[in-house]
């Protein structure tokens, strides 16, 4: 089984509707890197669809982006500068997709007065590991019967520990 391992990015950008899909396809590029092609476009059209609702709705452009990838679990966490936007009111079309989509979601305010909203994807396992061990599978191959006497070519094992002269 392959051990994963803990990958961050960080971009910021000013956004603009030619840098929205610039931006998904770098975030896109960072997911086939770290062998999540699956969750490429659930999370680019998360993060298209936050990108786009503040390029609509807020004042200050300026926005980061970034990811977590833990081994299971990848955060997309979009951050505005804007203190105007309000997700309760000019984000809520866009948050109501993005929780439709998404394993977890949720919104919460910086130190700066500013919001970042992120959401989680849950990577699906390649293996599947029962929890509980399962019954061995009855083998389909035929097997040899082991003999039942040792052949008289073969030396016998002595009983404390003498070698025998095999004579």
């Amino acid at each position: 089984m392959k051990t994963a391992v803990p990958c961050y990015y960080h971009l910021d950008v000013e956004v603009s509707p030619e840098r929205i899909g610039q931006v998904g396809r770098i975030v896109a590029a960072h997911l086939r890197l770290w062998d999540l092609e699956v969750l490429v476009d659930p999370v680019c059209c998360g993060a298209e669809l936050l990108l786009r609702a503040i390029d609509e709705h807020a004042t200050d452009k300026d926005t980061s982006i970034e990811l977590w990838w833990n081994g299971q679990h990848l955060i997309t966490a979009i951050g505005d500068n804007d203190r105007d936007l309000r997700p309760d009111q000019d984000l809520r079309a866009c948050l109501a997709r993005i929780a439709a989509m998404s394993d977890g979601w949720g919104c919460c305010a910086t130190d700066t007065g500013s919001k970042v909203i992120w959401f989680s994807q849950r990577a699906p396992s390649g293996e599947r590991v029962p929890r509980v061990p399962r019954t061995p599978a009855p083998r389909l191959r035929e097997m040899l019967d082991l003999p039942r006497e040792v052949p008289a070519a073969l030396p016998t094992r002595p009983a404390h520990g003498v070698l025998e002269d095999a004579r």
